[in-house]
């Protein structure tokens, strides 16, 4: 535990105190058009938001849970939240452009779009993947014009439109990691098919189902199994993927519908409204109501 509390934890919150004036709206998002500017420690440092770059010359190299990982011109790198990143090393020529997505503004994006998971899970097991030069080209085109749309503090609608560009970057993203998966180069262990239907299973379940035990018994294998092939492939255990679903779902359902907290402990299984209140305040630090209020 000292270990980890150690760890220099990156937000878009924390950068922003370093970089006050950069193409950021509130504690939601942040752009950089070069890799040298994003303010990464020295250090080993957790990331606490989703970090999507695109690198458009030159290399770098840098670890990833302690796995080292190379990355080339039209090379996408997508770190997830809880992953500890360190050792990076950029070549004389590298440059890139990158964003930093708060989570909660990251699924509150994606929240109602179908098969979008693919690229949360694609990226756990696959952090950076190749691009064709014209996939690329569009993902530097979006930047461009999402980090305009940021800038541009007079329109009322500034974050609705910048969300709306956000989701099909996202779409192009991820029709760039089916043409992947589709050529099939890549052989996955027995223990990332484990993780792959077990997060298919979650995402289709999680409102009803929160019993690890349950996941193992639709997949056929042990619990014990279960949370040790899902630890081994994305560091965390298959209870820790379930909260996170949940008290997500939770903060989207309360944050963008009217839908009262007992109806919301209807919609997710909960007994009543005082387990959900006790479970949320349990993952999250605050009640329903005062993160309604925030």
């Amino acid at each position: 535990m000292t270990a980890n509390q150690n760890i220099t934890e990156i937000s878009v919150e924390r950068i922003k105190e370093t970089i006050p004036d950069g193409s950021s709206i509130g504690n939601d998002i942040i752009l950089f058009d070069r890799f040298a500017d994003v303010p990464l420690p020295t250090e080993n440092c957790r990331m606490r938001s989703l970090f999507l770059a695109l690198c458009t010359s030159g290399k770098a190299k840098y670890t990833l849970d302690t796995k080292e990982r190379t990355v080339e011109a039209n090379d996408v790198i997508i770190i997830n939240e809880g992953q500890v990143v360190g050792d990076y090393l950029l070549s004389r020529d590298c440059s890139g452009i990158a964003i930093i997505f708060s989570y909660d503004f990251f699924y509150d994006i994606i929240s109602s779009v179908r098969e979008l998971p693919q690229l949360f899970l694609f990226s756990r097991t696959h952090p950076v993947f190749h691009l064709e030069e014209e996939e690329a080209e569009c993902i530097k085109e979006y930047f461009y014009l999402i980090r305009k749309k940021v800038d541009g503090n007079a329109n009322h609608f500034r974050k609705e439109v910048v969300s709306t560009l956000i989701r099909s970057l996202i779409y192009d993203v991820s029709n760039a990691i089916y043409r992947i998966q589709q050529v099939g180069t890549t052989k996955n262990t027995h223990a990332e098919h484990i993780f792959t239907n077990f997060m298919k299973l979650l995402e289709q379940n999680f409102r009803t189902e929160r019993r690890v035990g349950w996941y193992a018994e639709q997949l056929c294998i042990t619990p014990k199994y279960l949370s040790e092939s899902v630890k081994a492939v994305s560091k965390r255990r298959p209870n820790e993927w379930i909260e996170n679903y949940v008290t997500m779902e939770i903060r989207v359902l309360l944050k963008n519908t009217p839908l009262t907290i007992k109806e919301i402990a209807q919609q997710l299984n909960f007994a009543n409204q005082s387990f959900l209140g006790k479970y949320f305040k349990e993952h999250v630090g605050m009640s329903p109501k005062e993160y309604r209020r925030s």
